[in-house]
Parts: structure tokens; sequence; C-alpha cells
């Protein structure tokens, strides 16, 4: 079920999420969201790191990309020198 509350803008941008709100979805102090706009429309997305299960599925991933793509760590070492020296 959706529910709607108002709230307002201070003056230093901070936004107050309501109390029923923050109960609800467990939000702590810290907690952070990717902020999303369209139009008149700003949207708050919950930022959540992944399990360790979705962590190490994502880590095998860019391994098998990464092995794949054949890259070696000459290429990568190269590319970093290349990007320090040019700033």
């Amino acid at each position: 079920m959706k529910t709607m509350f108002t709230t307002k803008m201070s003056s230093k941008g901070q936004v107050v999420i309501p109390e029923d709100v923050r109960k609800k979805m467990k939000l702590d102090k810290g907690t952070q969201f990717a902020v999303i706009t369209e139009g008149d429309v700003i949207l708050l997305k919950l930022l959540t790191p992944p399990s360790l299960n979705q962590f190490d599925s994502l880590v095998k991933k860019a391994r098998k990309q990464v092995k794949e793509s054949g890259i070696e760590p000459n290429d990568v070492k190269d590319a970093i020198n290349k990007v320090r020296n040019n700033s």
C-alpha cells in the first residue's frame, strides 16, 4: 500500500524523511540514497550493498570477462601509468 507524506527542505538543503517511513523501512543515520530526478519528480533510491553471495557472483563475472578480453596484468599497469602521466 502506498502512503504519502509531506516534508520541506531546510535552508541547508536537507529534507526530513518522516519518522513513520524511517521506521517502516528501517532507515538509520548514515543510510545512503541515490537521488534521481526527472521533470518535477525527485526519487530517493535506497542504496544497499550486495550480499556476500552477490558480491562473489560479481567478482566471478568480472574475472571471467577479464579473462575473455585477453587483458594482461601489464596492460592494466600500462593504462594506469598512462593516465597518471597525463594528469
